[in-house]
């Protein structure tokens, strides 16, 4: 098979995409001495990566469908601006032929592949069936046209559970189920349908066979439009969450020089089987024994394509620039050499105790790691902005170069350790977490379900701060409204007096009294756990300063050690980084009475999104963990379980409509 792509000169590139992913993309457009355009929704009139174009183009309402999602939209922007090529970043319209077929025929150069090229590969089954005309290995399943459950079911008995559903026209874990047993198969074919026709406009899908515990290792391609096509090594992507990637490292701990050289050669054979042009991924499954079997083709720009350019010293959006322009690759196989080691990790706006639940909220505190020594950070936040219900919950990605895969890991878990996001829950601490696992650590054990593996029920455990984070964040809420003293923004001890001040601090059920006594020299702050027996801590804090006029932290001496950390106040809430980790407390009146949570059964919608699903009516029987709400936002399907026996007594939404984050969905009853 072979695909056409038509060359034309350009000089202004929209990128139809938004946040982290836009701004990567013009720091290299403009670093080639290209013009810039930025699109947004109404929901980024703010976002940073408006402020990083030459112009920026309105296109729609908050809705990806209204906007980034919005052809004629997008292709409207680019008249109105003068851009005459589209990038349309790793993401949104980034495999969608349709799109590709419009730039072109709307007389602008769409720096990625042919439309032809991505149908031919966007889709899971057609994808399976070119390649294995080019001698690839690919995993036993089912790519059939007959869609209709009996032929699943059939299928499925002749392949051998366990068995994999995936959407045939996506990626990122969206459509994807992994079934155990026949009995589990036509629920698991319903939801994947539904979450597959969400996230891709297609409810198509595909089975495979399960392999128990591979890595998922990709290879990166390269192609110009004069026939000539490169591989640029592989990239391990097995620290997987929810089927989507976490932690991704290149080159993989469990490839060596042959298995490189014969994974490159079939990426590099089955390119030019449908003559790709542009950067391209094709995704393996890796046995423990060593065999690679082919998942799928990413016809674009990966997320986890930093650590290629780590470790080549190549810019891969440069070299899509160049080849949409119409250069030939200056590189020969031979060429590309790969140096040292390199790590990624996805930050992301999520509740992990809660099952990685995606978050939304204000962004109070935002502080990067600072760049250099060989760390890069690739994000699209600003303090005063907010995580959108809107969008995927990757907020920034942080990647770790070293002369070793153990130098890079080290590197970057010191990155993690001073990365602050205060104002909504992250992932950043299951991330250092996962970092300074001894497993991973080694390397050659991990595979996809390492996440499970190694942490396990540990997940849904709330960590809880020690007395010395709750005393610094008591003590930073009472000093916010201590007088400073002269320039040095030093907080004044004597300002509550020979009084004690109280404060109480909530974390879920766990709360803390906090008492604060200011002697002449220094604070004396006693902690007691009201809802467990501890024992009660008492910590002398002196010389306490704040890092500037805006309060947005303090150093202090804490029993004799000092202490630096990052603060930010919000109505009741209380947000504190301190020992490389980031705590929110409830700031409680002291006489307040608390009452039960969750009493009565009441089901709440968890985030702001979409009802897909309402599986009771009222006055139905359900079961402890029975199936209620399925509510669609931030790209993925959150189905919500009954959290006790009873009777629905009251049912507050229907499918189609929305929701916004705490609000009622049912109640249920208990039965006497």
């Amino acid at each position: 098979m072979t695909t056409t792509k038509q060359i034309r000169p350009f000089h202004t590139v929209l990128v139809a995409n938004r946040g982290e992913i836009a701004i990567r993309i013009f720091r290299t457009v403009r670093r080639m001495g290209y013009g810039t355009v930025a699109v947004y929704s109404e929901a980024d009139r703010d976002s940073p990566h408006v402020r990083c174009a030459d112009r920026a183009v309105l296109i729609g309402g908050a809705a990806p469908r209204d906007s980034y999602l919005n052809i004629d939209a997008i292709l409207e922007a680019a008249r109105r601006a003068g851009a005459d090529a589209v990038h349309p970043g790793y993401g949104f319209l980034a495999e969608n032929e349709d799109f590709a077929d419009a730039v072109d025929a709307a007389g602008l150069v769409f720096i990625g592949p042919s439309g032809a090229a991505i149908r031919a590969m966007g889709n899971k089954a057609q994808a399976k069936r070119l390649v294995m005309a080019a001698e690839m290995p690919c995993i036993p399943g089912y790519q059939g046209e007959d869609q209709a459950d009996a032929a699943f079911i059939d299928a499925a008995a002749g392949i051998g559970f366990p068995v994999m559903v995936k959407a045939a026209a996506g990626g990122g874990g969206r459509g994807m189920r992994l079934v155990q047993d026949a009995s589990a198969l036509p629920q698991a074919l319903a939801s994947a349908r539904s979450e597959a026709a969400v996230a891709f406009g297609s409810d198509e899908l595909i089975l495979e066979r399960a392999v128990i515990a591979p890595r998922h290792v990709e290879i990166q391609v390269l192609a110009d439009s004069h026939g000539h096509v490169i591989h640029l090594g592989e990239r391990d992507c097995s620290v997987q969450r929810r089927h989507q990637k976490v932690i991704e490292e290149a080159p993989s701990p469990a490839v060596d020089a042959d298995l490189r050289a014969r994974m490159g050669e079939a990426a590099v054979r089955s390119a030019q089987a449908i003559g790709y042009i542009g950067a391209g991924t094709m995704e393996f499954l890796l046995d423990r024994e060593g065999r690679f079997y082919f998942m799928e083709m990413n016809t674009r720009l990966q997320v986890e394509h930093a650590v290629t350019e780590a470790i080549t010293g190549l810019d891969l959006v440069e070299w899509q620039l160049r080849v949409a322009s119409g250069e030939p690759l200056a590189l020969r196989q031979a060429d590309v050499q790969l140096k040292g080691h390199a790590i990624e990790v996805r930050l992301t706006a999520e509740d992990v105790p809660a099952g990685f639940l995606p978050q939304t909220g204000p962004v109070l505190r935002w502080r990067p790691p600072t760049q250099g020594h060989d760390v890069r950070v690739d994000h699209g936040l600003a303090e005063g902005g907010a995580v959108s219900p809107h969008y995927d919950s990757m907020v920034a990605k942080l990647v770790a170069h070293g002369t070793t895969r153990e130098e890079a890991r080290r590197k970057l878990l010191r990155a993690m350790s001073d990365c602050v996001l205060l104002g909504l829950p992250s992932n950043q601490g299951f991330l250092a977490d996962c970092l300074a696992d001894p497993v991973f650590a080694e390397g050659q054990q991990v595979h996809t379900g390492f996440v499970q593996e190694r942490f396990g029920d540990r997940l849904s455990e709330r960590a809880l701060p020690d007395a010395r984070a709750v005393a610094l964040a008591a003590f930073g809420a009472l000093a916010l409204d201590m007088p400073v003293v002269g320039d040095s923004h030093r907080i004044e001890a004597p300002a509550i007096g020979q009084h004690a001040a109280r404060a109480v601090l909530a974390q879920g059920e766990a709360r803390w009294e906090v008492q604060l006594r200011a002697l002449k020299t220094q604070w004396q702050i006693g902690v007691r756990r009201i809802d467990a027996e501890a024992q009660p801590v008492q910590l002398a804090v002196s010389n306490a300063c704040w890092d500037g006029p805006q309060r947005t932290g303090f150093s202090a001496e804490c029993d004799g050690m000092t202490e630096t950390v990052v603060l930010a106040a919000q109505a009741q809430a209380l947000y504190l980084f301190h020992g490389g980790r980031a705590w929110s407390f409830e700031r409680e009146s002291p006489h307040k009475q608390r009452t039960a949570e969750g009493a009565g059964g009441a089901v709440t919608a968890p985030l702001t999104g979409r009802i897909v699903d309402v599986a009771v009516r009222q006055g139905d029987a359900v079961q402890a963990g029975q199936r209620l709400v399925v509510l669609e936002a931030m790209k993925m399907e959150h189905t919500l379980t009954a959290p006790m026996n009873g009777l629905v007594a009251e049912v507050c939404v229907q499918s189609g409509g929305q929701s916004s984050k705490g609000a009622l969905l049912l109640r249920i009853e208990a039965v006497a």
